[in-house]
């Protein structure tokens, strides 16, 4: 699959048609969209743990911060590796993959005895992230019909939040159900332990239905397996377009060189101008500081003055409200166009964020804790405002443009850059939240509205719209 970028073959797999075959491309882009949820749950699962771990292991700011934050470089390690072993392997074999370190990290993770040994485990979670998050995408603009493929591409977001919200209902539940997250539940062990374990649940339901569904035709085309791949077609398509398209996939494969990092050079700093415009998407959507609400939320509403209690419901609500918009993108991607939506969410976001940056900065600080008072409120608002502007425009529509916006021949590599560059971004927001909040939460907030009112204008100047166009047509 060119490292893990969707193909010229997607394109290949649309006759237009909207029975049977669509269905089926539905299904099987449902199925694939689950490795997103995994992501989603092992992403913020440590919400609710934040806290107790703090309590049980002593942890200071910086090194909490690196806890928090050590799954994601597994994730960008894997997001830098998935392609090639699904070259090799197969698609499906990297989703088996995927949720066998899901389970693993599950269970490592909620018996770690040390900070040392969660980090461990956080990271092989993260690898399953990294996997989960490139090969959804790519396996399902594989075979999404052209007219419907930022809807179906959108499912790997609905899918995160998902797995988000349900990631922080269990924290909820469990944490409530011993009496706070550091108390003890079940066998001797705290409510944040089983938090963790309670994700090989999802991780063994989507390994079994990972088994469920075919393997990219691409790839058994590839593989030479043309038997299996007019299987998988013929669910796909009109019979009679099974053999044409077979034998274009053939032809793009043969015209198709080994991707190469080499490709991505050029005259603006080093890289294609494309290349810049895929990796700012991935930077800009971390650096406007969502992951620091569903990683930190508990912790961030606790430091203002609200109870354990009250701080799970909140972050819950905006889990609620993140589905909610995520479902309005799905909706309106392919009628008003990828551009238009990232810039209304740029607006929403620097509007909102430069409100909680306001109420932080300027409340006074008693003992280390904001008081906000009667503008605690006004902040909870803003906060479920930046989470409505991003869910229904940087979360979802920047992974159709990545999987989208970049020439057949840089595809690979381009996505392969661009993906790692998202998970280190990410790293960067969450390994240094700890310690701007010890500073001031009015600096952190101020530092993601600077970000997103700059990314404001990097769409307004250089992101192009992609909206019905066909994957042969994007230029570098």
């Amino acid at each position: 699959m060119s490292e893990h970028g969707p193909t010229p073959e997607v394109e290949s797999i649309d006759d237009g048609s909207a029975g049977e075959q669509t269905k089926g491309a539905i299904r099987i882009s449902v199925v694939a969209a689950l490795g997103g949820f995994l992501f989603g749950y092992d992403s913020a699962v440590i919400n609710g743990a934040v806290a107790a771990i703090e309590r049980q292991f002593q942890v200071e700011p910086a090194l909490l911060g690196f806890a928090v934050a050590s799954a994601l470089l597994g994730a960008a390690a894997g997001a830098m590796t998935a392609g090639r072993v699904a070259d090799r392997f197969g698609r499906l074999s990297v989703m088996k993959l995927a949720a066998v370190l899901f389970f693993v990290s599950a269970f490592g993770a909620g018996l770690s005895q040390s900070v040392g040994m969660l980090v461990v485990f956080r990271v092989i979670g993260g690898l399953g992230v990294g996997f989960a998050s490139v090969i959804a995408p790519a396996y399902i603009a594989e075979v999404a019909p052209a007219r419907i493929r930022g809807r179906l591409g959108s499912l790997q977001q609905l899918a995160i939040v998902t797995g988000i919200f349900t990631s922080l209902i269990v924290d909820f539940i469990l944490a409530m159900a011993a009496g706070s997250s550091h108390d003890v539940l079940w066998l001797g062990m705290e409510a944040w332990r089983w938090m963790f374990i309670a994700m090989f649940i999802p991780a063994v339901i989507y390994g079994g239905l990972a088994m469920t569904i075919p393997e990219s035709p691409r790839f058994l085309v590839g593989a030479g397996r043309h038997d299996e791949a007019r299987k998988v077609l013929s669910t796909l398509l009109h019979p009679s377009k099974v053999e044409a398209t077979i034998e274009r996939i053939a032809a793009s494969l043969k015209r198709d060189t080994k991707p190469s990092y080499k490709d991505l050079r050029g005259p603006a700093l080093g890289l294609l101008p494309i290349v810049w415009v895929g990796i700012l998407l991935s930077v800009f959507q971390q650096f406007v500081g969502i992951n620091v609400i569903f990683y930190y939320s508990n912790v961030l509403w606790e430091a203002v003055g609200f109870s354990e209690a009250d701080s799970f419901l909140f972050t819950v609500i905006t889990s609620v409200t993140n589905i909610v918009t995520t479902l309005i993108a799905i909706a309106s991607i392919d009628k008003f166009g990828r551009k238009p939506l990232l810039l209304v969410g740029s607006t929403g976001m620097t509007i909102a964020l430069g409100v909680m940056a306001f109420v932080f900065g300027t409340a006074p600080v008693v003992n280390g804790v904001p008081q906000l008072g009667a503008m605690g409120p006004v902040a909870l608002v803003a906060a479920n405002v930046f989470v409505v502007a991003f869910g229904m425009s940087w979360g979802p529509v920047v992974w159709v443009l990545l999987g989208e916006t970049f020439p057949n021949k840089i595809r690979g590599a381009a996505l392969s850059l661009a993906a790692a560059a998202q998970w280190v971004a990410n790293w960067l927001i969450t390994v240094s939240f700890p310690s701007l909040k010890d500073v001031s939460l009015g600096l952190a907030y101020g530092f993601y509205f600077v970000c997103a009112l700059l990314s404001l204008l990097f769409v307004w100047r250089l992101v192009r719209e992609t909206k019905g166009m066909e994957l042969e047509e994007m230029k570098g």
